[in-house]
């Protein structure tokens, strides 16, 4: 009887034990489920995106230097009137029986000749600059450079790799604007593994300026922020926010951005650098424009493409990296991209659909 009693309590001991890690595990969920994006409204798109001749890359022009300000040129100095006026004739004598002399018709007065600045007022003259346009017609261009970002589009990949076997599957890239706001996400399904990452953040003239970004896979959620002065990663440590930074899945946008305004050139035996935010941590990475290759992709025939290599960086987060292609016929969008996980793990993802608003 006393061990059927102490049988029982074990059982009860055992079951509230195994509800508290239950309610654990169900408050981990909760939490994880807690994004720090914000929704966006779903976009529908309208058109196929085929290989076209891209227009001829317009540089981003330097910031005019402010224009010199103007001086007068120093007039001679008007010579004394000694100088100038003739000797003074004696007038002869006048005799009772001349007539008087005719009165002299009136001279016109001599143009009055510029008087020759004291050397105060030409120094004033010199520093005082010539008036500037108003900063609101300054401001007007860079305002409307938000408009050369792309339009609304999604990249439908197909996915082919290597990890403990062949791995198939689809990915896709979608781009998203509403006014100054932006949102990139990648998604990868390969069946049972499934990842997405997605990137917040505001369009400037300069670049894209990421506020949040989100590495989600079931189960778990990764998170880093990044403000006007540091990035916030996963862990809570902050780190100074390196100018011009980008995250994983905005540095995509944000290349083809640069490649198609003419801030970087595509061309091979040039490279590109770049800040990556993630949840663990900020890096350094150069890409280098390695080669050029004709890519066939399905329905659109062979194009043109670059391809980007990134070089190794000394204290990597892990084994992971990224090679990129982009195509100028296509807006410069990356129509291959190919992870690879260390020496035997990767995965090759090959654009067949581009599809825009």
């Amino acid at each position: 009887m006393a061990r059927s009693a102490r049988l029982k309590l074990a059982l009860l001991a055992g079951g509230v034990v195994l509800g508290h890690l239950a309610a654990l595990e169900w408050l981990g969920r909760q939490a994880d489920a807690i994004s720090a994006l914000q929704a966006m409204a779903p976009t529908m798109f309208t058109r196929l995106l085929m290989p076209v001749q891209p227009p001829p890359v317009a540089s981003v022009a330097p910031t005019p230097s402010p224009p010199k300000p103007r001086t007068r040129a120093a007039l001679p100095a008007k010579p004394p009137a000694s100088e100038e006026q003739e000797p003074v004739k004696p007038e002869p004598p006048v005799r009772a029986e001349d007539p008087p002399p005719a009165p002299a018709e009136p001279m016109a007065e001599p143009a009055a000749e510029p008087v020759a600045e004291p050397a105060s007022a030409q120094a004033d003259t010199a520093a005082a600059p010539v008036a500037e346009p108003p900063a609101a017609a300054a401001s007007a261009p860079a305002a409307a450079s938000l408009d050369h970002w792309p339009l609304d589009s999604r990249l439908s990949y197909d996915v082919s790799g290597h990890w403990r076997g062949p791995l198939y599957g689809n990915a896709r890239v979608q781009w998203q604007r509403e006014g100054s706001r932006y949102q990139v996400r990648l998604d990868i399904d390969l069946g049972l593994v499934s990842q997405v990452l997605t990137s917040q953040g505001e369009v400037t003239p300069l670049g894209l300026l990421p506020r949040v970004y989100e590495e989600q896979r079931p189960g778990k959620r990764r998170i880093a922020r990044i403000g006007e002065q540091v990035v916030t990663l996963e862990s809570g440590r902050t780190l100074p926010r390196p100018e011009g930074v980008q995250d994983t899945a905005s540095q995509f946008v944000e290349l083809s951005q640069r490649f198609a305004s003419g801030q970087e050139k595509l061309e091979v035996g040039r490279s590109v650098s770049v800040w990556l935010a993630r949840p663990g941590g900020v890096d350094h990475w150069t890409y280098d424009i390695v080669e050029r290759e004709l890519l066939r992709i399905p329905g659109m025939g062979e194009v043109e493409t670059y391809r980007l290599v990134p070089r190794p960086i000394d204290k990597p987060r892990g084994n992971y990296t990224a090679e990129m292609w982009f195509a100028p016929s296509l807006q410069y969008l990356p129509v291959r991209i190919r992870v690879n996980m260390g020496t035997e793990a990767w995965l090759d993802l090959m654009v067949e659909k581009i599809e825009q608003r």
